[in-house]
């Protein structure tokens, strides 16, 4: 039994756009795939993951979606390969809202990349290609630029940074990478001036660093001329997406360059209850993950999904 109910945030009636995205943990199939390290995600592997598991997992994930309002674009960190994509889009009701995918294998060994998924009727997919920003076997960006209903172009940039693990060079690591990624933000909102150019998905660190990596300003308050903006960089983390020793962190994030004088209306953290679990040991909750310690829980992921509007009516 939950010791809290945190309260769904419903899809307001004067949204046009939502778009979202969500590490969502290990969304493996049960195949051995000998080029990477993903033995432990089969049925013989040590978390024993069997048909039923995957198919709990990708059914809590539409779920999740729905429960978010079906948004336009929905970025994903951590997906295997384009095979557990299609089960998602094709074989759970996400197929009656038109729902495709775009994903291209990176060169992680552990074999997870970045994915995006779109409603064809919300988002007309142009063009797309992985983005090896760093010159070394890890996740790909990913990007999708295409065109809204009204016209208005979206570049999206869907992210998994460089872990934290490796001290110092690690750190070293996401600092360029964080640079390079501001770059190409800086490149895609001069090509296409009047388009939102969003960077989304699990950055490693918090909104404050993030931005002092890209060089900008962290005060949420005092932005830097020509500098992406994160959104979460002005939100409160009593409940943000990644619960670490007790600590709620925003390493999930948006971060944007927007059109002159546009704005987002709204966002933060999705919270639902299957999503979240007691945490006995730092009170509250935390985000519900399907493995411990490589015991089966049952849950989704140990982040939570993070989401922005914009395009709103007045």
């Amino acid at each position: 039994m939950l010791l809290l109910l945190l309260t769904l945030s419903p899809l307001s009636a004067r949204l046009q756009t939502r778009l979202a995205c969500w590490n969502v943990e290990n969304y493996f199939d049960i195949y051995d795939d000998t080029l990477t390290r993903d033995d432990d995600f089969t049925p013989q592997g040590e978390n024993h993951w069997t048909r039923h598991r995957f198919e709990h997992k990708r059914d809590m994930i539409y779920k999740t979606i729905a429960a978010m309002g079906f948004p336009a674009v929905f970025g994903m960190v951590e997906v295997e390969n384009a095979a557990v994509l299609r089960h998602l889009c094709k074989g759970t009701p996400l197929r009656r809202k038109g729902y495709e995918f775009v994903h291209y294998d990176s060169p992680d060994p552990r074999g997870i990349d970045c994915a995006l998924l779109y409603r064809s009727d919300a988002f007309r997919l142009l063009e797309s290609r992985p983005l090896p920003l760093l010159h070394q076997p890890t996740r790909d960006v990913l990007l999708a630029t295409g065109v809204l209903p009204k016209g208005d172009t979206l570049c999206l940039l869907v992210v998994h940074a460089p872990s934290k693990r490796g001290g110092e060079a690690a750190d070293r690591l996401r600092s360029v990478f964080c640079r390079l990624l501001r770059a190409t933000m800086d490149s895609l909102h001069s090509a296409h001036p009047g388009a939102w150019v969003v960077a989304m998905g699990d950055f490693n660190d918090t909104p404050q660093t993030i931005m002092r990596r890209m060089g900008c300003s962290a005060d949420a308050s005092a932005t830097t001329v020509g500098c992406p903006q994160s959104y979460m960089l002005a939100l409160s983390d009593s409940v943000a997406s990644y619960k670490y020793q007790g600590q709620w962190e925003y390493i999930d994030q948006i971060l944007y360059l927007a059109p002159s004088d546009a704005t987002p209306c709204g966002g933060g953290t999705f919270v639902a209850p299957w999503l979240v679990t007691d945490d006995a040991r730092y009170m509250g909750v935390k985000p519900f993950r399907t493995y411990q310690a490589m015991i089966y829980q049952g849950g989704v992921s140990d982040h939570l999904p993070v989401y922005l509007e914009f395009l709103c009516d007045e």
